[in-house]
């Protein structure tokens, strides 16, 4: 399991009468247990940032997701995940679903998998300016391409990116989402490495009108437990 938390709090400010009080933290794990034939992952992240009355990040995910018979070249594979960015509108975001795992290629510093799947994801959109919500329910098409390197002992890279897409039929288009996760991490001890991250998703149809295209940078320290 790979853990980092970080918290940032402090109290600056040039004024007397205009203060600047800034909390905020950030947790990350991915924990991965294979007893047998089987995989199981958790991942999850939370950010939280509030600068005075404002929340001005306030961003997490949990993530589950068995993998059946994971030493074959075809596996199956069952996920959940719920989400939530607050700042943006968005809370909650369901996801439920299931998809066909490929493993393409599998070489001794190598691995390159791809899957195909389908699933079911349910938002809770609150408009910008407004205290209306909209809701929406889709079924979608997910898919994935995720390859895995080791440099060497010390150093490994790791990326992930999805393909999802799903017909609307009150507007008559398909709403499509691609996303990645880019990490590379360097081994400084047993216990410790040195992680940075970067994340991006892309929407070109939104459900409310907000920023299509958003990434994030981190750089930090994980404890392997």
């Amino acid at each position: 399991m790979k853990l980092s938390a970080e918290l940032t709090a402090y109290n600056r400010s040039a004024e007397a009468d205009n203060p600047a009080n800034y909390l905020g933290y950030s947790l990350n794990f991915n924990s991965l247990y294979y007893p047998n034939q089987h995989a199981y992952t958790l991942l999850g992240q939370f950010d939280y940032v509030k600068l005075n009355d404002a929340n001005v990040v306030n961003y997490g995910y949990l993530h589950t997701r068995v993998n059946f018979l994971r030493k074959r070249v075809l596996s199956y594979e069952i996920f959940f995940q719920y989400s939530y960015d607050d700042f943006r509108g968005l809370n909650p975001r369901w996801l439920t679903g299931a998809d066909v795992r490929i493993r393409l290629f599998e070489g001794e510093k190598t691995s390159v998998v791809i899957s195909t799947g389908i699933m079911h994801e349910y938002e809770k959109w609150r408009v910008p300016v407004s205290e209306r919500e909209v809701e929406a329910n889709f079924i979608k098409s997910t898919n994935y391409l995720s390859i895995r390197h080791t440099f060497n002992e010390l150093i490994d890279f790791n990326m992930i990116g999805y393909y999802q897409t799903g017909y609307d039929k009150e507007v008559d288009l398909f709403r499509n989402r691609l996303s990645s996760s880019i990490i590379l991490n360097s081994k400084l001890t047993q216990s410790l490495s040195w992680k940075n991250s970067f994340d991006i998703s892309y929407e070109d149809e939104p459900i409310v009108p907000i920023t299509k295209l958003i990434y994030t940078f981190k750089t930090g320290i994980s404890l392997d437990i």
